[in-house]
């Protein structure tokens, strides 16, 4: 049975398209929505020229009440009845509430090598430990934050030259690659891990 995936964004989305141009053909699941918290993320648009229904609930009239930003996602996520929930750039830390409601059903990128570089700033954390590798974990989500089992991985090595903005910029298409082959692999049933090598 085909699995419907609603896919959570706050900004351009270029995880979100990867992963909707992805599920098609003999793909085992299909784009349900695209979720923002931001009605200005470009995603969106992207989004709608993909075809996929849209959906945006602005965190900022919640300042303060994590609980009813997070209620009225849930009505915007169940309403389209998704099996699976990826995160893919979403910028809000979920309550560990939320995400136990979508336990073994969400997954998200974390741009570092986990465990390594939980949280922000993962790039610029590489290089000032001095890492010769770095590169970037699909992992189910948990309510420790970027603490779920890892699903995938793409490494790439770190050059004398790199700096933060072009360790991210070389690890972006990997994210891509990465987060849709798990994802694929993911909606079959099949949790064992992916591990990518630019």
């Amino acid at each position: 049975m085909t699995k419907r995936v609603a896919i959570l964004i706050s900004g351009s989305g270029s995880n979100m398209v990867s992963l909707v141009k992805s599920m098609t053909g003999d793909h085992p699941a299909r784009p349900v929505l695209v979720l923002s918290n931001n009605p200005a993320a470009a995603g969106l648009k992207k989004a709608q020229d993909l075809h996929v229904p849209t959906g945006a609930i602005d965190h900022r009239p919640f300042a303060g009440d994590r609980v009813g930003f997070e209620s009225k996602l849930q009505e915007a996520l169940l309403a389209a009845h998704p099996d699976i929930v990826c995160l893919a750039g979403f910028m809000r830390i979920l309550t560990p509430e939320f995400t136990q409601g979508w336990r073994g059903r969400m997954l998200n990128i974390h741009p570092s090598l986990l465990p390594k570089y939980k949280g922000l700033n993962t790039h610029a954390r590489a290089l000032a430990a001095g890492d010769h590798e770095h590169g970037c974990t699909v992992h189910e989500v948990t309510a420790e934050l970027d603490g779920g089992p890892v699903l995938g991985q793409s490494v790439i090595k770190v050059t004398a030259e790199d700096t933060a903005d072009s360790l991210a910029a070389r690890l972006l298409p990997l994210e891509h690659e990465l987060y849709a082959a798990v994802l694929r692999r993911f909606a079959a049933g099949d949790r064992t891990p992916v591990t990518l090598r630019a």
